[in-house]
């Protein structure tokens, strides 16, 4: 009675056991041939695609990589408006304002981007005595000297964004916004660094301390 049972079970798993080993056996791959494998689930290793510089018998110029249509555009990169985009008029002309809000809250963040990018350079006031010139022959411009004080916003922008003599270009690092806020706040050094007693609010004491009186 006991032999019968487990020759019951050993017939139970027999489908099991040979389902196992029939795996096992697809998996090896036996002696070396020259032969192709046989791909039970292809998956992707073969695909209708083209490699970087491969030559291409589709297109009549045999090239691969292509051209975007005339008119594409990025998606979320219109940028049709050239004064906040690229600091010009319709005409191609710098715009002499920054062409949006400023406040107190602007200021704050151009102050904020300007310590963290123009700084190092400028100095923390505009004076083109940063750290780096201090310690190298890197020639910072003095960003309150009368050529750029006369300059259009739009042009101080259109440096920031694309880099000028040894300046480099900043449009990769510093969004639209913030570049218009660094705008912003190079007038306030500018406007600190030839200030006149008609610029203080009245009623505001100007005298050092320990003037006498």
């Amino acid at each position: 009675m006991t032999k019968s049972r487990g020759n019951l079970r050993l017939h139970s798993r027999a489908p099991t056991i040979i389902a196992a080993l029939g795996l096992l056996a697809a998996g090896c791959r036996g002696q070396v041939s020259a032969d192709p494998p046989f791909h039970l689930v292809p998956d992707m290793d073969w695909q209708p695609k083209y490699r970087p510089e491969q030559e291409s018998a589709f297109f009549s110029d045999g090239r691969t990589m292509r051209q975007p249509v005339d008119g594409t555009v990025a998606a979320g990169h219109l940028d049709a408006d050239d004064a906040w985009y690229r600091g010009v008029d319709s005409d191609g002309v710098f715009v002499a304002r920054v062409p949006g809000k400023v406040d107190e809250k602007t200021l704050a963040r151009g102050q904020e981007r300007f310590n963290i990018y123009c700084a190092p350079c400028h100095s923390r006031i505009g004076d083109g005595k940063g750290m780096i010139p201090r310690r190298t022959n890197w020639l910072a411009a003095d960003l309150a000297q009368d050529r750029l004080r006369a300059a259009p916003d739009g042009q101080i922008f259109d440096t920031i964004s694309n880099g000028k003599n040894t300046m480099p270009a900043y449009r990769a690092q510093v969004p639209v916004a913030d570049r218009w806020a660094i705008v912003a706040w190079v007038r306030v050094l500018q406007r600190s660094q030839h200030a006149t007693a008609a610029d203080v609010p009245p009623g505001t004491n100007i005298e050092p301390e320990g003037a006498n009186p």
